[in-house]
């Protein structure tokens, strides 16, 4: 017992020395050099004088082959950005619910996930991020009269479009970390659902996944149903998985959605926090509690980085605690 406690101390010590001494253009060597990925560390929390410009985002456009036509998305890049060309970056999709758009997460009277960034990035909760906001609309388009469906269906291939070809094109832009567990997506509502079910069907590109006020089961079938296909994923992704869900007190169908797909996250050992907060199916509740998934997303980031560090150090990682 005294040894592995020596070598914890140790390892915390080393983790520490190791981000102190780091200057943010060191980057991993090459996959081919080595022959594994080792993930890049963290961009440290920017000086104040950075965290004093305020942030923006920009809607691009992309051509999509699986869509047949162009795209768009949102994009606010962390501060410091252009100033740090050999940092790499977390990344984070943000999905918009039914008749929404890549906008909705950013608008003043919807989201406002500007102003909840630049907090978290001022108290070092959250790494300075990429954040990416899709457009999840199939090829119907936007309508107040159903939800997007986050599948790949007779409508359009969302699910591949935002979980397999988008990541590429982010890529491909962007300084990125490579590795999925510094990838996260969540989203509010039907982008709740379409979260769980899009990052279950790319766990090679995301391994923390959250939900405001989502459900688990769709129309379309088991196969998007994350509370029905999360028993098929291999148990290696079992295991590296993290879930968020949050739902409001008076929502009482997602928060009996939600109760239902914890319990099937139990029966899987997958690491999961559930929480349940005052409030309804509304842009004022989703504001308030951004902070809260961007929070425990931040706290994956960082205990992931901790767990790269152990695995190069040649440490023992402790075991992590079921979260219910």
């Amino acid at each position: 017992m005294r040894y592995k406690q020596s070598q914890i101390g140790l390892l915390i010590s080393l983790v520490t020395l190791f981000a102190c001494n780091y200057t943010q253009g060191i980057a991993a060597k090459p996959a081919k050099q080595q022959n594994l990925q080792i993930a890049s560390v963290l961009p440290p929390q920017p000086h104040a004088d950075v965290l004093a410009i305020p942030l923006t985002y920009k809607i691009e456009t992309y051509d999509s082959q699986v869509m047949g036509g162009g795209r768009t998305y949102g994009v606010s890049l962390p501060p410091g950005y252009e100033q740090n060309l050999q940092q790499r970056y977390p990344v984070i999709f943000l999905l918009h619910g039914g008749h929404g758009e890549p906008t909705d997460w950013f608008l003043k009277n919807k989201g406002q996930a500007l102003k909840t960034l630049e907090q978290l990035y001022q108290t070092g909760k959250l790494p300075p991020s990429i954040i990416i906001t899709p457009d999840g609309n199939d090829k119907r388009g936007s309508s107040p009269y159903y939800d997007p469906q986050y599948i790949d269906g007779p409508n359009g291939k969302v699910s591949t479009a935002v979980g397999y070809e988008l990541v590429r094109v982010v890529q491909s832009r962007y300084r990125t970390l490579p590795n999925p567990d510094f990838w996260a997506m969540g989203g509010l509502s039907s982008g709740g659902w379409g979260a769980l079910n899009v990052g279950l069907h790319n766990l090679r590109n995301f391994s923390i996944l959250f939900s405001h006020s989502g459900y688990f089961k769709d129309s379309s079938g088991p196969q998007n149903s994350p509370i029905t296909y999360i028993k098929n994923i291999p148990l290696p992704a079992k295991k590296s998985l993290r879930v968020y869900l949050d739902v409001g007190t008076s929502d009482i169908e997602e928060l009996d959605d939600a109760k239902e797909f914890t319990k099937v996250l139990s029966r899987q050992q997958i690491y999961h926090i559930f929480r349940q907060f005052p409030g309804s199916h509304t842009w004022q509740y989703w504001r308030e509690h951004l902070a809260d998934s961007l929070t425990f997303v931040g706290e994956q980031f960082r205990l992931n980085e901790i767990a790269h560090a152990s695995d190069n150090l040649g440490f023992e990682q402790p075991k992590k605690s079921q979260n219910q």
